[in-house]
Formats: C-alpha cells, sequence, structure tokens
C-alpha cells in the first residue's frame, strides 16, 4: 500500500476510535469534579484564549500540558478540576469588525484563506457578538477533539454580554478601588488615535510587550528658539561635540512653557498629546539648520549642526546631540562624514569644521577604554552610520558605563557621582533651570488591533492598577518566594517585572468589555479583566443553570462568597438568593480554592501571570493565593515564528484532521519542555502517528498471543525496568516535565518490550501482563485516546481515564538486572564481531 494511502487508513482508523471513546467520556461525564472531602482536590487552569480566530497549535502546546497533568492527578488519586473559558473582551475583535467595515482586504483574505471562514458567515462579521460567538462554537468543537479533560459545566466567556461575568468585574474592581489599588492619574500610555482608547498588550497586532520611554529634552539655543535634543543619558551633556539632524526631514517650530523648541514635525504632532499648552509656529527643512551653531546648556558651548543620516524623525525629537566618546552611532557619524566629505559639501559645510572635532570622555568605568565608543567601533570595522551593528555596540556601552562608571573631572560638580545617580541628578537640573524637559515615546512600531498605528499620550483622568505601590509589589514578591515555578529559572523573570511594573491603564474607550462600576464611560481592558476569574469557575456551574439570576449577583453575595463578609441568612433576606444556594457557592469556593497550578506561555509572564499574583494577593486572604505557575514557551512551525500574515500558521483543527488529536499533541509534548521554544514540524507528527498505531498493534498482538508461564531472569529484568521508569515518569510530571515523561512513556517503554519479546523468543511471560497494562496506564495523560482503545482491547476494566496509576510492589534483586545486562552485552559483542 503506499505510504500516503497508509497514512490516510491510519489517520482514519485513529478518528474513528477518538470520536468512539470521546462519546464515552462525555456520556459517563467523567470529568466533572464536585467537591469531594475524601480526596485532596488540585485545580489546574489554562488562560482563556481570544476569540478572535482559531485555536492554532500553540494554545494545543500549553493546553496539552495542563490536560497531562489533569490527567496524571486524576490517576494519582486527586479530585480534579479542569475548567474552561472564552476571552471576548478588548479590541481585538471589535478591531476585525471595523476592518471589514472598511473593507480592507488583507483581513478578508486572511478570515477565509486561513481561519476557512465561510462566505454566509463572513458577511455577518461585521458584529463583534458575532465573531466571538462563531469563534468559541468553532474551538469549542476543537477543544473536545483534543479530548481535554474538562469539566464543561463551569464553561463562560467574558464582557458585559455575558451578565455574570459582568457582575463578578465590577465585584472585582469595587474591592480594588476600596483598597486604594485602581485610581484616577495622569500618565503616559499607549494610544490609539482611532480608538480614543490606551491599548494594552492584547489589544495589539503589533508590538506587544513595548512600553511608553521617557526622554529628556535638552535645550540648545539657537538664535531666538532651542533645538530639543531627545536622549536617555543626560549626564552625557558634558561631553557633547556637535548636534545631529536629519536633512532630509521637515522640523516644526513649536511654543511651549515660555520657549520656542524645534522639534521634528512628528515629534510635534506626539508632543500635542503630552503636553496641554502648545502651539505650532512654523517649519524649516532639516538641511536649514546645517553648517549653523548651537550653544549648549549649563556651559554655553558652541556646537556646530550636522547632518546624520541615522536620526530618525520619528522617534524621539529628530535631534540628537553627538557625544562620539560614549556613543557608538555618533563616533560612526562623524567617522563617516570624514571618509565622505562629499556629505558636507552638499550642504556648504567646510571639512574643517569635522577636523576640529574631537571626542570628549566625561566617564571612567573600570577596565574600560578612555573612548569606549572609538575603540568599538573601529575595533569592529565599522564606516557607515547606519550600520546594524552599531544597535549592540550601543546597548553594550551603556550598560556597561550605567551599571559601572562614574562621571570624571571634566564634570564639575558631578565628578565622581556614579551614571546611574547622575542621571537622575542632571535631568532635575535640566528641567528645574529651564534647560530640559521630558517627553515619551515608542522605541517600536505599535499597531491596534484597528489597524492604526500607536502613539504616546498623557491620559488626564484615565484609571490605572497602581501595580507602583511599594507595599503591593513586596507582598507579591514574598509570596512569590512561597510559590512553586516551574521550570524554576523563570522566578527570576517574576522578580524583575515585579521590580519594574508600573501603573498600568486598565480601562479604554472602545471594543468589547465590562463598564468601570465607579466611572460607566470606562471599559476594563483585556489584561485586566483577566486575572481572578479562576474564582469565578468555582460557581459558575450554579449561575450556568440559572440558579441565580444575574440581578441577584450583588456585592453582598459576592463579598460573602469570595471573601467571607455577612451573613447568609441576612443576605438571603436582602437578595433574594436562597441561604442553602449561598453556602454552597461559598463551600465550593472555599473547597476548590487556591489555583493549585496554571499553565501559561512565556510570552504572558511581563503581564498577565504577574497581574494574575497581583490580583490574588490584592483581594483574597493569603490562603487563596495561587500556589504554582508553570512557564512554557513559545510554539513555532517549521522551524520559524508561526504567523497568519507569514502563511506558517497551523490552525488546531487542522492538524487533528490530518494527524489525529493524540498524534497532535504528542508531537506538540515531545517537542520542547520548560521555556525551550516548541517546534511543530509535520514530518514529526506523522512520525508520532505511526509510533500510536504500533501502540494499538502491539496491544492487539499481546492478547492475541501465547503465552508462557515460566518466570525467566528477562522477566524480573521487565519488572525492574518497569519500577525505573514510573519512578522517572513521576518526577518528570512533577516538575512538568512533560517531555521528559512522553519520551520515556512512548519509546523507552516501547524499546524494553521489544527486548523482552525477543529475549522470550516473542511468547510473554509471567512479567508481560503488568508490564503491558502499566505502559497503557502511562500513555493515557499523553494519548488518552490510544491509551482507551488499547485499554479495550486489554479487557481492562473501566476505563483507562478513571484507573489509578501503576506501581509495581514485586522486589526484583539487582543481581539479576546485572545478569540480564551482561547476556544483552555479550548478544551485542557477538554481533558485532559477526557483523565485522
Amino acid at each position: 500500500m503506499p505510504y500516503c494511502l497508509k497514512m490516510v487508513v491510519m489517520i482514519s482508523t485513529a478518528v474513528k476510535y477518538e470520536e468512539k471513546w470521546l462519546g464515552v467520556w462525555e456520556e459517563k461525564r467523567i470529568f466533572d469534579a464536585d467537591p469531594d472531602s475524601s480526596r485532596p482536590k488540585f485545580f489546574i487552569t489554562f488562560p482563556y484564549s481570544y476569540q478572535n480566530g482559531p485555536l492554532h497549535v500553540g494554545h494545543g502546546f500549553t493546553a496539552s500540558r495542563v490536560d497531562v497533568i489533569a490527567r496524571y492527578k486524576r490517576m494519582k488519586g486527586y479530585n480534579v478540576l479542569f475548567p474552561w473559558a472564552w476571552h471576548w473582551t478588548g479590541e481585538a475583535v471589535a478591531g476585525t469588525s471595523e476592518r471589514l467595515k472598511r473593507g480592507d482586504q488583507s483581513i478578508i483574505r486572511m478570515l477565509r484563506e486561513i481561519d476557512g471562514v465561510p462566505e454566509e458567515i463572513l458577511e455577518k462579521f461585521t458584529d463583534p457578538a458575532f465573531i466571538c460567538q462563531y469563534y468559541t462554537r468553532e474551538n469549542r468543537e476543537v477543544v473536545r477533539a483534543m479530548g481535554f479533560s474538562v469539566d464543561w459545566r463551569r464553561e463562560f466567556y467574558t464582557t458585559d454580554l455575558h451578565p455574570y461575568y459582568s457582575k463578578f468585574i465590577q465585584w472585582q474592581y469595587n474591592v480594588l478601588e476600596k483598597k486604594g489599588r485602581v485610581r484616577k492619574g495622569s500618565h503616559p500610555v499607549v494610544w490609539c488615535p482611532v480608538c480614543q482608547s490606551p491599548t494594552g498588550d492584547h489589544d495589539r497586532l503589533i508590538g506587544e510587550g513595548v512600553s511608553p520611554e521617557e526622554f529628556v529634552l535638552v535645550y540648545f539655543r539657537i538664535g531666538d528658539a532651542y533645538l530639543a535634543a531627545a536622549t536617555f543619558r543626560p549626564e552625557t551633556i558634558f561631553g557633547v561635540t556637535n548636534i545631529w539632524v536629519n536633512p532630509d526631514a521637515v522640523y516644526t517650530y513649536v511654543r511651549t512653557g515660555g520657549k520656542r523648541l524645534i522639534v521634528s514635525r512628528e515629534a510635534a504632532s506626539k508632543l500635542k498629546e503630552q503636553v496641554l499648552d502648545i502651539e505650532v509656529d512654523g517649519e524649516i527643512r532639516g538641511y536649514e539648520l546645517l553648517g549653523k551653531t548651537a550653544y549648549a546648556p549649563l556651559t554655553n558651548k558652541p556646537l556646530p549642526i550636522l547632518p546624520a543620516r541615522f536620526v530618525n524623525p520619528s522617534l524621539g525629537s529628530g535631534v540628537v546631540y553627538s557625544v562620539p566618546s560614549h556613543a557608538p552611532y555618533d563616533y560612526a557619524g562623524l567617522k563617516e562624514l570624514r571618509l565622505k566629505p562629499e556629505l558636507l559639501e552638499r550642504y556648504g559645510i567646510d571639512r574643517s569644521v569635522i577636523e576640529g572635532i574631537e571626542p570628549i570622555s566625561i566617564i571612567n568605568t573600570e577596565g574600560y577604554p578612555e573612548h569606549p565608543a572609538v575603540e568599538l567601533v573601529d575595533r569592529a570595522g565599522i564606516e557607515d552610520s547606519r550600520d546594524p551593528r552599531l544597535d549592540e555596540l550601543t546597548k553594550e556601552v551603556y550598560a556597561r558605563e550605567f551599571y559601572a562608571g562614574r562621571l570624571n573631572d571634566r564634570c564639575g560638580e558631578y565628578s565622581g557621582t556614579p551614571v546611574a545617580s547622575a542621571r537622575d541628578v542632571v535631568r532635575e537640573r535640566l528641567i528645574m533651570e529651564g534647560l530640559g524637559g521630558i517627553m515619551y515615546d515608542l522605541p517600536e512600531k505599535v499597531v491596534c488591533r484597528s489597524g492604526d498605528e500607536c502613539i504616546v499620550k498623557i491620559v488626564h483622568d484615565q484609571w490605572f492598577l497602581t501595580y507602583s505601590d511599594s507595599d503591593w509589589k513586596e507582598a507579591v514578591k514574598e509570596h512569590l518566594n512561597r510559590m512553586k515555578i516551574y521550570p524554576e529559572t523563570a522566578r527570576q523573570w517574576f522578580q524583575n517585572v515585579i521590580d519594574w511594573l508600573r501603573d498600568w491603564p486598565c480601562a479604554r474607550k472602545t471594543g468589547l468589555g465590562t463598564r468601570l462600576p465607579f466611572d460607566n464611560s470606562w471599559i476594563v481592558e483585556t489584561l485586566s479583566d483577566s486575572t481572578i476569574y479562576q474564582a469565578l469557575y468555582t460557581i459558575s456551574k450554579y449561575l450556568n443553570l440559572g440558579i441565580v439570576s444575574p440581578e441577584r449577583l450583588t456585592l453582598e453575595v459576592l463579598n460573602y462568597i469570595f471573601l467571607g463578609e455577612g451573613e447568609p441568612d441576612k443576605i438571603s433576606d436582602t437578595t433574594g438568593v436562597p441561604q442553602e444556594v449561598l453556602e454552597q457557592m461559598k463551600s465550593e469556593f472555599e473547597y476548590w480554592y487556591p489555583v493549585d497550578l496554571r499553565i501559561s506561555a512565556k510570552e504572558l509572564l511581563p503581564n498577565h501571570l504577574t497581574f494574575f499574583i497581583f490580583h490574588h494577593v490584592a483581594i483574597f486572604s493569603p490562603d487563596k493565593w495561587p500556589r504554582a505557575v508553570g512557564i512554557n514557551g513559545m510554539v513555532q512551525v517549521e522551524g520559524e515564528k508561526m504567523s497568519k500574515s507569514k502563511g506558517n500558521f497551523v490552525p488546531l483543527k487542522t492538524a487533528i484532521s490530518r494527524y489525529g488529536a493524540d498524534a497532535t499533541r504528542l508531537a506538540l509534548l515531545l517537542s520542547a519542555e520548560e521555556m525551550n521554544d516548541p517546534d511543530w514540524r509535520s514530518k514529526n507528527a506523522e512520525e508520532v502517528r505511526r509510533t500510536l498505531d504500533t501502540v494499538i498493534k502491539t496491544v492487539a498482538e499481546y492478547v492475541n498471543s501465547q503465552k508462557d508461564d515460566v518466570f525467566m531472569d528477562i522477566d524480573a529484568w521487565l519488572i525492574a525496568r518497569l519500577k525505573k521508569w514510573l519512578v522517572e515518569i513521576e518526577e518528570y510530571l512533577e516538575e512538568l516535565k512533560t517531555r521528559s515523561a512522553a519520551a520515556t512513556a512512548l519509546y523507552l517503554m516501547a524499546n524494553d518490550w521489544r527486548r523482552y519479546l525477543k529475549r522470550r523468543g516473542g511468547r510473554p511471560g509471567p512479567a508481560s501482563k503488568i508490564f503491558i497494562e502499566s505502559w497503557i496506564k502511562v500513555l493515557a495523560p499523553f494519548a488518552p485516546f490510544t491509551a482507551e482503545e488499547a485499554w479495550s482491547i486489554l479487557g481492562g476494566d473501566g476505563l483507562v481515564s478513571t484507573s489509578t496509576w501503576p506501581t509495581v510492589r514485586e522486589e526484583v534483586s539487582d543481581e539479576v538486572i546485572l545478569r540480564e545486562e551482561l547476556v544483552e552485552k555479550i548478544i551485542e559483542d557477538v554481533r558485532e564481531i559477526v557483523e565485522a
């Protein structure tokens, strides 16, 4: 039979038994979890996904890891709750809808060709709610098809389209506001000028993780105006040799704070969103400034204005002051002008101007040259100011000098001051004396889900979560020290995020979501309504039955359930919620909380996962704070970053249809663990599919084989190996090393079985039954459908998904094991001699 036809037959067979066992599981409702005081509980969660597209293999990887642990813990005797929900909040869906209304062909093509949305459905995508409903319906079937052991009674989605969720979020923000963890203020935020709203990480098409950065504007006098040069390093003002402008850019005069500043046209547009008293007062071309003289603040030193191609008018102010001793770009710019004097002659600048400029060293750093930028640029042989290597050299110099450098005697009263301290001191002096100011910009391009480019805006009367509060940070750090973090190396990542995290804009003006209870004009943004929703899982089965109507889910009811405040009889009288129901919901929350393990990809560590800890610490009592977090890598496709725009995007539905659910999840699980990035490769999925079919064939052959009752050394060896693998697999799973555990179960145990059969001449002996039973059981968390089918063929009791984790009580002497290993070595040596 041709290979491709064999694959079709194998997949067809797999699909049949996957559908069969899914039906059995759902009919028996074996994954529904209710409180049971006789068993330890285990509450495990997966971050709900955005419903603006199909689930992909990245979702499949993380969710498969969650399901492996859920199934393993269930077999170990735990009462496991693994719930599921859907995220509808934010600009992602609304942005898609708006782009469709505008006739954006790129989004239309993507929805048709990649997401596979039928034409008659696509016509309805101008309604954001319909988009969410469509993808939720489609993705629910994919999650079911993957066989994830979910308690579907607890399912919900977000936004005010789900009244219960909206009530829960409004309760959360009432508690936060009461505790002073959410306040109004004025802060620089990433802003979409079209949506007229802050744009959080998950409301972006491009630029996730990018935050506003502060530039110090240093004013250099030129006639009756000032060139406002933007810098991250105001302490370097003492080493300035010249000013750079882009000759092809358009510069704008703006009046603000009683001064007339010169900045790029792009910068002027940005400053309008950051400075209240600003007005445009004319324009000038960059080349018109060249050859003129500006005067430095603090020293009044005259400085020539020179052309620089590396100056980006869209970054900062579009004006840069040059410190060639300590800035690789600046030295490279001077070097380029010396090597290409025609660049000067084009603008009527005499080359003697360049020849008279010498780098001025102002920072001493132990073990570093006097002019670090000069040495690094020359050593690299760089002669072009747009050489991409300058980025890395700049980072190296800036970091080394920031942590180890001190200002030298050329800096007057600041001599001997560490760079880290001098930066703030000089910044404050420039601002206080009216010689400088502040502006904010984005270091990288950010595009809103609406398709529009974002800027930095200082928003007034915006609501912020006060993550910068030191007492909140300290409480979070203390709890982090008590948490289990998998892998342990991720702990430092969390600590770093907690340190740098600042106040976070928690609301938008547009998109889907829940309105702030104390300011109806704002909608809670995507990353701010997804922090403690795990608590809602514990009571959602009651809400989904309609036992409590949304209007009765009051603050008093939720305070009682989640915070233990109030008396149930009085709350019942006030709200009309039966006291018995109140006590049942509270009891259910008390039983399941805290979250025992949450697993997510590392992209969510700097925001969602850290916010998850912050909000639990702020709202709940310490015994309800999360116990553990697992982090994994980001899935690549065929060695490249997964991207719809690049066409290398694999929907989970497509993978299942091609390889089956078990082969899909195992191909993902076997590709990486810890924070390494897994790589989805179709050939690996095909290989796993064949391996799983071999598992079924192996069990069937065992059942139909003639057995031998004579116990031999090889039987003792097999039992010993089984004990070894069971111990190792358990150790791997307890540390969330799902790749190592899966590889051991699927490949190493199979190798031992083949060796055993060969040594026994193809007739299984007394050790075979316990080995085959145990093998199927340990495969169940990784390939549940295959294991269920194999268990059925074997004639095992009940379902393998509800069986107990295997144990081996038989003792085997080390002597027997060593003897068998010696026999195997002799056989191998003989084989090598024969083949030589």
